[in-house]
């Protein structure tokens, strides 16, 4: 299984938490991370995070601060890669029945 694995569910939360599995090889393409800090701890395997500030190894029990909207790549070792992401939950754009009539 690739990409997010599990997801915290439990509702009226204000924490995410997300484990992101990667196969052998695998990638997440260059990306602007949201606009939220990001805390990432590195379950299993090996890989690399390239950030704007350099490569960082990642290995089991690297914790890592990803500041919000910094740029991020994550790349999986031979092995594969199993990281934790932990972030405040961002808040879903919800349209009541007022503002569908307003519109």
């Amino acid at each position: 299984m690739t990409g997010a694995v599990w997801k915290l569910q439990a509702r009226g939360r204000d924490l995410d938490a997300n484990i992101v599995a990667l196969p052998p090889g695998g990638m997440i393409e260059t990306h602007a991370g949201p606009d939220l800090d990001v805390l990432v701890h590195v379950l299993a395997g090996l890989g690399h995070l390239t950030t704007e500030n350099g490569p960082v190894d990642l290995e089991p029990g690297a914790l890592l601060w990803l500041p919000r909207s910094s740029r991020r790549q994550f790349t999986a070792g031979p092995t594969g890669l199993r990281y934790l992401t932990v972030h405040r939950r961002r808040q879903a754009f919800v349209l009541d029945a007022a503002s569908r009539r307003a519109g």
